[in-house]
């Protein structure tokens, strides 16, 4: 009981100290219990199927910005990690009788082998021609997917799957801790030496490389971290809708997932998931004016590249707090000092 009662009080410090202290750590906790707590709220079939896509696609825009925006390697075909582990899980479970849990993973890992597949030889490309390069691997293996019928069920894709539970409250925390878990380990993995080392090679890779760091290595680490993280978004997605077809693999979804991140702040890992969040149940609840859907979309995106070319998440933090110029600890905007070294931040 005396244990139970001591780390309650290390877990209070810690929320006081460390979350309280700033808007933007506030607002993540908020996230998280609204997000845990919406089923006490409501229990609508379709907002909850909303939010479980929501989960999934912000699964896949951070692992994009987990290569494209902290190491610079521009991939626009990312939705072929998505596909492969859409695939490679639907594959398992109809053909080899794999049960979700098992299929999942190894379709993350077939995901991993396609970062190596793609990696490798675009490790000597950089700008349009990396972008072009990775552009083109999602159309090869949709001409692979159209070639074998057999197997891969052609145009209509591989149907039948199983979910992970047939529960309604089970299938929505399922896919909201798993979302939460993966997306926060994101965040410490670019939060880490491995992520300084990531951003340093986006900035300047030449003088990474004159440090003695072997910057293919990473690269090629950068590709399989976000093909695994897409693997297991695109083999929740297939489970989920219970089935994995070419449109997993269309260049509209690689589109679609560099303007989340890009929308929300390249670079931050929760400026795509936040952007997901926004963009896609806005996107849903307009289809009630499907003339006007695509150019709401528009016009929300281009505002906000034209007014906040950061993202919207970095413009809005840094409205609300200020970085100290000397320790570099962020503080809230109505404060004059430093809350760490007292320094003045005006």
């Amino acid at each position: 009981m005396d244990l139970a009662i001591l780390y309650v009080k290390k877990f209070y410090k810690i929320i006081r100290g460390e979350v309280l202290v700033l808007p933007s750590r506030i607002s993540v906790g908020l996230f998280f219990l609204v997000l845990i707590g919406l089923p006490l709220i409501t229990r609508d079939p379709y907002i909850i199927r909303i939010i479980i896509l929501t989960s999934i696609f912000a699964i896949l825009a951070a692992s994009w910005d987990l290569l494209s925006g902290f190491t610079g390697q521009m991939n626009f075909g990312h939705a072929l990690f998505f596909g492969v582990g859409a695939y490679a899980s639907a594959l398992l479970n109809v053909h080899a009788h794999i049960p979700p849990w098992g299929s999942v993973p190894l379709g993350a890992l077939a995901a991993v082998m396609a970062g190596l597949i793609v990696g490798i030889p675009c490790l000597r490309l950089k700008h349009t021609y990396l972008a072009l390069t990775t552009l083109a691997f999602p159309i090869i293996l949709l001409g692979i997917i159209f070639a074998l019928p057999d197997w891969t069920g052609g145009e209509l894709g591989i149907s039948g799957l199983t979910r992970f539970t047939s529960s309604l409250l089970g299938n929505y925390y399922l896919h909201i801790i798993t979302m939460l878990v993966l997306c926060t380990i994101m965040w410490k993995i670019t939060d880490s030496n491995t992520g300084l080392i990531f951003h340093a090679i986006r900035e300047d890779e030449l003088a990474v490389k004159t440090a003695g760091i072997n910057t293919t290595r990473y690269k090629l680490l950068a590709f399989c971290l976000s093909g695994f993280f897409a693997g297991i978004a695109g083999g929740l997605y297939a489970h989920y809708m219970r089935i994995a077809g070419p449109s997993t693999l269309e260049v509209s979804m690689s589109f679609t997932v560099v303007i989340w991140a890009i929308f929300g702040g390249a670079a931050t890992i929760y400026g795509p998931v936040a952007a997901v969040f926004i963009l896609f149940p806005l996107l849903e609840f307009v289809r009630f004016w499907p003339e006007y859907r695509t150019l709401i979309f528009a016009f929300i995106v281009l505002f906000t590249l034209l007014y906040m070319p950061e993202g919207l998440i970095p413009w809005v933090r840094d409205k609300i707090e200020k970085e100290c110029p000397r320790c570099k600890i962020r503080n809230v905007s109505t404060r004059k000092t430093c809350r760490i070294c007292t320094a003045g931040l005006d």
